[in-house]
């Protein structure tokens, strides 16, 4: 079955380092135009816009990628399949191409596929957040086909339809909730009745301690200061404020993929300096404290270069001194 096309983000966007060697700054109408002319559904015309760019330059690698993009949208599945393959051997470090035919494997269910693509992706940038979450997505499908399996083997397994039920669920929308019933485990007869007590004279007791206050919700101060903090990481990625971002960041973050702090900060750095223009936006925004830590969970929508993502995702903080730390960032949560 096709995957849901919304769980799997196609990027648009390069390494900051390769668009700025390439001056992709001088051609941003060009790339602005193929994208419009695609997000319109002019296919022809912006495939022609493109291959007029590239007869100029065709090492661009930016507008390999939207043809790419254009030529999949338009249904030239085969066509897209060999740019983003060409765009893999000429600039194997990016991640994109890799990203964008695992979500053209996704599309055709060849998830084996999809989820090699996927992890070539990662080990190019552990830290790129899209491929984190289509793999995601593909490790939900392959659980669902796995417990499908099992499930025509043994039958109507108490352990295995409940996993396929969840597996189901994380895969995405198109698939039927399965309701699971536990057996009912038989009544025991009744016990006889016991014997009559011997009648005593009632014996005084001690009055019952009062029962203890209900726990106070969540200091709203405290609250207040988290939601602040991620509205300020919000408005420091927006204006490309580097210093500002990072210090959004504990000295105990963990990089997703296992990168480590330095790894994923200069990554960072060249995807944030090489955008002309960035808008992030949160929707949703909720956060529960707990003593020093917080969890702020929001649907986030990122607009840069032409592109745009929304994704749902998790912030873990904690509070060092009298600020708000981010140690732990996930999509999909």
């Amino acid at each position: 079955m096709k995957l849901c096309r919304p769980r799997f983000t196609l990027a648009l966007v390069l390494l900051a380092v390769l668009l700025s060697v390439l001056g992709a700054a001088a051609h941003a109408d060009d790339y602005s135009e193929v994208a419009q002319l695609t997000r319109d559904g002019k296919f022809s015309e912006a495939l022609a816009r493109a291959d007029r760019f590239l007869s100029n330059k065709p090492r661009d690698a930016q507008m390999r990628l939207l043809k790419g993009v254009t030529q999949r949208d338009a249904g030239k599945t085969a066509e897209a399949i060999s740019t983003f393959l060409r765009l893999t051997e000429d600039f194997p470090d990016l991640p994109e191409p890799y990203n964008n035919l695992g979500v053209i494997y996704a599309d055709q269910n060849q998830i084996d596929k999809a989820r090699a693509a996927f992890e070539a992706a990662l080990r190019t940038h552990p830290s790129y957040a899209t491929a984190h979450e289509n793999l995601g997505d593909v490790y939900a499908k392959l659980s669902s086909s796995a417990y499908s399996k099992a499930l025509q083997i043994e039958g109507a397994s108490a352990a295995v339809t409940p996993k396929l039920t969840l597996a189901r669920q994380l895969a995405g929308p198109g698939h039927a909730k399965i309701v699971t019933v536990a057996p009912v485990s038989p009544i025991a007869p009744a016990a006889p009745p016991p014997p009559a007590a011997t009648v005593r004279e009632p014996v005084a007791t001690a009055k019952p301690e009062p029962a203890p206050a209900p726990a106070k919700p969540n200091n709203e101060a405290a609250t207040r200061e988290a939601e602040a903090a991620v509205q300020n990481w919000v408005a420091a990625w927006s204006s490309k404020d580097l210093k500002a971002y990072f210090n959004a960041y504990g000295k105990d973050f963990d990089p997703a993929g296992g990168a480590s702090r330095s790894a994923w900060e200069a990554e960072r750095r060249s995807r944030i300096e090489g955008k002309s223009k960035i808008s992030v936006r949160l929707e949703g925004l909720q956060v529960v404290v707990n003593g020093n830590k917080a969890t702020a969970k929001f649907r986030q929508d990122y607009r840069a270069n032409g592109i745009a993502i929304s994704s749902r995702k998790t912030l873990d903080m904690v509070k060092v001194g009298n600020q708000w730390k981010i140690v732990r960032e996930a999509v999909g949560g």
